[in-house]
């Protein structure tokens, strides 16, 4: 491979980067400690910004702490007025949080 057909790689690849809205890791990100992740003040942050397909298992994943990525859960029912079932909602959540790994 020639001087020029290198050039020509980087041009084409540089050249796709800047014009693309996005950029695409095919590597782990990591930060070093002392690193933080600052976000904008003005519209927020999305993470996930696929839709969900109701009734479907696909879907983007997430998860926090080394949990297994699981997709978004579904809700849990509306604990008001209930007084049998109100321990059954709260432990509901709490298996959702364990799930996603926001709590052990």
């Amino acid at each position: 491979m020639d001087r020029e057909e290198i050039i020509k790689i980087i041009d084409e690849k540089f050249d796709s980067l800047i014009k693309s809205d996005r950029y695409v890791f095919e590597k782990h990100l990591q930060y070093l400690d002392g690193r933080d992740v600052q976000l904008g003040r003005t519209t927020g942050t999305k993470f996930g910004t696929e839709g969900y397909v109701s009734g479907s298992d696909e879907g983007q994943k997430i998860s926090f702490y080394n949990a297994t990525p699981i997709i978004q859960p579904a809700t849990v029912a509306d604990a008001s007025g209930c007084v049998g079932d109100a321990d059954d909602k709260v432990n509901a959540v709490i298996d959702l949080l364990q799930s996603l790994g926001l709590m052990r």
